[in-house]
């Protein structure tokens, strides 16, 4: 079996996919592939890879705070931050999101976040987010996972489901893992 490696910045491309052959061997393409084979596997989301590891426990006083007083658990607060920056306060996509949590800047304002890469405001912004969303859809962590990522107006759009999105798909059952993980710590 050979196995080949090809290592490219990611400003090279806007997203890569792929799948498995019956034979076993792996297929990638960052061109936008038809039929439901192909899955993302680096979205294009990221701007950059963060290259070190920060440090998940550097904001846990500020997530408690916010999270006593918005009534988020929070280890899905941690969940969330892991898979939006992994917690880096400089983190920055494409699309304009920004800092720890990823506050689009219409999030940001509707949060009355004056300054998304504070981290305090910015994770004071992203669980008032999370507690808005919660209650929007019920309490469905599913939806509110979903509309975290494709936005309210998805999720409402495909009747209260999850959008056909693979990336928003992706993106759930990450969280999700994540926030298992630190239920057990």
């Amino acid at each position: 079996m050979t196995i080949f490696f090809c290592f490219l910045p990611l400003s090279a491309f806007s997203a890569i996919y792929a799948y498995v052959d019956d034979s076993g061997t792996s297929h990638f393409t960052n061109i936008i592939p038809h039929g439901k084979k192909f899955r993302v596997v680096i979205s294009d989301r990221i701007k950059y890879v963060v290259s070190r590891v920060f440090n998940n426990t550097a904001y846990d006083v500020i997530i408690e705070r916010h999270s006593q007083l918005h009534g988020v658990d929070p280890r899905l607060v941690k969940a969330v931050m892991k898979a939006e920056s992994n917690f880096n306060p400089n983190a920055m996509s494409h699309k304009g999101a920004q800092g720890l949590m990823q506050l689009m800047p219409d999030t940001a304002r509707l949060m009355k976040v004056d300054n998304p890469w504070d981290p305090d405001e910015n994770i004071r912004g992203g669980i008032k987010y999370l507690k808005y969303l919660d209650e929007t859809f019920g309490g469905n962590l599913d939806l509110v996972l979903a509309a975290y990522n494709a936005g309210p107006a998805r999720v409402k759009e495909y009747n209260m489901n999850i959008p056909p999105y693979d990336e928003t798909r992706t993106y759930v059952q990450r969280v999700k893992s994540y926030y298992n993980s630190f239920k057990k710590n």
